[in-house]
Order: structure tokens, then C-alpha cells, then sequence
């Protein structure tokens, strides 16, 4: 007969999901620039930067963010696109990242699910994403999400505006 009181199982750890608030802009700041650093990138971002585009008079982005116990872990930041040939709404997961640590556990896939959600709610028809040439392990993972390869044609342009 085995006694209940010495049998131990591993809790796996609560992870939510949620909107970004304002106390998250530090870490999420954070995290925009581990992410950066990762793809030889600067980061010139900043929380006041973020403030702005995600809590201003004009929104710009989304922000989800998943939190642990001991604080944020990993996030996405959304995007709007648009068709307009096709009169249709879309959705850029423009930045998907979790901490060294925490990959592995299913909580990039909450993320996008998540994205998902959120882009259905605003009437999207399509949610896109892109990854380094190089990123095959992020070409997995996207496939294994059910995003469908599609290559880039053409030239992209940018001029400064200040």
C-alpha cells in the first residue's frame, strides 16, 4: 500500500497571457533589446517610446506579454496590415520572444494563439510573420503553427521622414 503523503508531483508553473500594462513597459523594454542583441541588432527603444505607441492618444501596436511568478518572460507585439486590394485586415506578429529558460514550454505557442484571438476580434483576416533567412528553427516553429511559407517578391523601399 503506498502513502498518499510521500507521493510529490511537479506543479507545472502558471503562465498568463495578457495585455501589456504600463508597469510592463521596463521589462518589456528589456526584452525588445535581448531580442535585438540575439539578431546583432541595436535597440534604440524605450520605455517612454512604448508608453506612447501602445497606451498613447493614437495606439499603435499590441503588446501581449506572458508573466510568471517572478515577472515577464516572453512577449508579442501586433501590428496592423491591410490589403487594400482585397478590402482585407491582417495582422503582423511583428516580434514573438520568450527568455532563455522558459523556450520549450509551449508558452511561444500561448503567445501566438493568443495573436490569433486578437486579430480574429479586430476582423482580420490573416496574420503574417517573418523570419531571418537563416532562423530555421523559427521556420519550424511557425510551420509547426500552421503559418504557410511564403516568399518574399520584389523590392521593399524606405525613405526617412525627419
Amino acid at each position: 500500500m503506498l502513502d498518499d503523503s510521500e507521493i510529490s508531483l511537479l506543479r507545472p508553473p502558471v503562465i498568463t497571457i495578457r495585455n501589456a500594462h504600463p508597469r510592463d513597459l521596463p521589462e518589456l523594454n528589456d526584452m525588445i533589446r535581448l531580442l535585438a542583441a540575439h539578431h546583432g541588432d541595436p535597440s534604440a527603444a524605450t520605455p517612454e517610446q512604448l508608453e506612447r505607441d501602445l497606451f498613447g492618444p493614437v495606439p499603435w501596436i499590441t503588446a501581449l506579454v506572458a508573466e510568471g511568478q517572478n515577472g515577464l518572460i516572453g512577449y508579442a507585439i501586433l501590428v496592423p496590415l491591410y490589403r487594400a486590394q482585397e478590402g482585407q485586415r491582417g495582422m503582423d506578429l511583428h516580434h514573438l520572444f520568450v527568455r532563455d529558460g522558459h523556450r520549450g514550454h509551449g508558452i511561444g505557442q500561448h503567445l501566438v494563439d493568443r495573436a490569433r484571438d486578437i486579430a480574429r476580434k479586430a476582423g482580420c483576416g490573416y496574420l503574417s510573420v517573418s523570419a531571418a533567412t537563416g532562423n530555421v528553427q523559427a521556420h519550424r516553429f511557425y510551420e509547426q503553427m500552421d503559418f504557410k511559407p511564403r516568399p518574399v517578391t520584389g523590392m521593399r523601399y524606405l525613405q526617412a521622414l525627419a
